[in-house]
């Protein structure tokens, strides 16, 4: 089953609404452990992001 741009473009917004929490997690951790998961978790959905927009929107590729 093929998915729609339209879905595509839903699942990038929720992608990046959850990036944008992991980033101010990252600038508001009280921990060095705790920073390193945010950025770890942040960076993740960089590459989810990128693959997607790839995939859907001939984006940059993901490789780059």
């Amino acid at each position: 089953m093929s998915r729609t741009q339209e879905e595509a473009r839903v699942v990038i917004d929720n992608a990046q609404q959850v990036q944008s929490h992991w980033y101010n997690a990252m600038v508001y951790a009280d921990s060095k452990s705790s920073r390193a998961d945010a950025f770890r978790n942040y960076n993740a959905l960089r590459g989810v992001i990128k693959s997607l927009q790839w995939a859907y929107f001939n984006g940059d590729s993901p490789l780059n």
